[in-house]
């Protein structure tokens, strides 16, 4: 086995830089040393979590129960008449198909559907249908007719003899159903209304205009997310992450 002794010029010259040691004995020498971070689990528990909690929030959003839907399908007027002796009464007859719209991923039961018939505000009569059955995501179809004969006007005469006149009537028709959406064992009741407004023609017996809106509750979902932990799982591994960098950690 060979030995090579290098110089201390030879050591100068090489590519490995010599500092010599100071010759004051109270200088401290300090070798700082990257600190490795033997806690990986934490990283991992932090993104678990946060998985699950992302996860479970939009289970809980997609899955939150909303109020159906009323839509208006068909509105037939099958007779109106205007009776001005002995009393001012009415005659009026309608037939309307209402669609009730199933918008959530569970089934909706509902126990009647109720439609109401007035003339500027103030209701003359009503008339209820059976309940049904409208399976998740669909739509179910409910008739129904509604029949006066001979009611007799009270409050506002003088605006339906002045409608009467321009032989155009506006009636106020509203539908309204209550359900139950039948959400694994629990019952939650919703509800859902929709308002028409309709211009009768009472010389040729038609519909010239009808314009309807639906009434929408205020339902306000709170998603189970704890924005504090989460923040906090964040912040511990961007500083892992900053440390790794600055040490070069791989």
């Amino acid at each position: 086995m060979t030995t090579t002794k290098m110089s201390k010029r030879d050591l100068r010259d090489s590519s490995i830089p010599y500092t010599p040691l100071s010759p004051n004995p109270n200088q401290q020498n300090i070798i700082v040393l990257p600190v490795y971070d033997h806690r990986p689990n934490q990283i991992n528990r932090c993104l678990t979590f946060t998985g699950i909690v992302l996860i479970l929030s939009a289970a809980v959003f997609f899955l939150y129960p909303s109020d159906p839907t009323l839509q208006l399908a068909r509105l037939q007027l099958n007779h109106v008449g205007v009776k001005s002796s002995p009393k001012l009464t009415i005659d009026l007859s309608f037939s309307l198909t209402i669609r009730v719209r199933n918008r959530d991923f569970f089934s909706l039961d509902y126990e009647k559907l109720v439609v109401s018939i007035g003339y500027r505000g103030r209701e003359f009569g009503v008339v209820s249908s059976e309940g049904g059955h409208v399976r998740a995501r669909g739509s179910s179809y409910v008739n129904a007719t509604l029949d006066l004969n001979g009611f007799e006007v009270v409050h506002d005469v003088i605006y339906l003899i002045a409608d009467l006149a321009e032989g155009v009537i506006p009636f106020d028709t509203n539908t309204k159903v209550d359900g139950v959406l039948g959400l694994f064992l629990f019952k939650i009741p919703l509800k859902a209304k929709i308002s028409c407004e309709v211009y009768v023609n009472t010389n040729n017996q038609t519909i010239v205009h009808q314009d309807c809106y639906a009434v929408v509750r205020n339902q306000f979902l709170v998603l189970p997310i704890p924005l504090p932990l989460i923040s906090k799982c964040v912040n511990h591994i961007a500083r892992i992450i900053l440390t790794r960098r600055i040490y070069g950690i791989a």
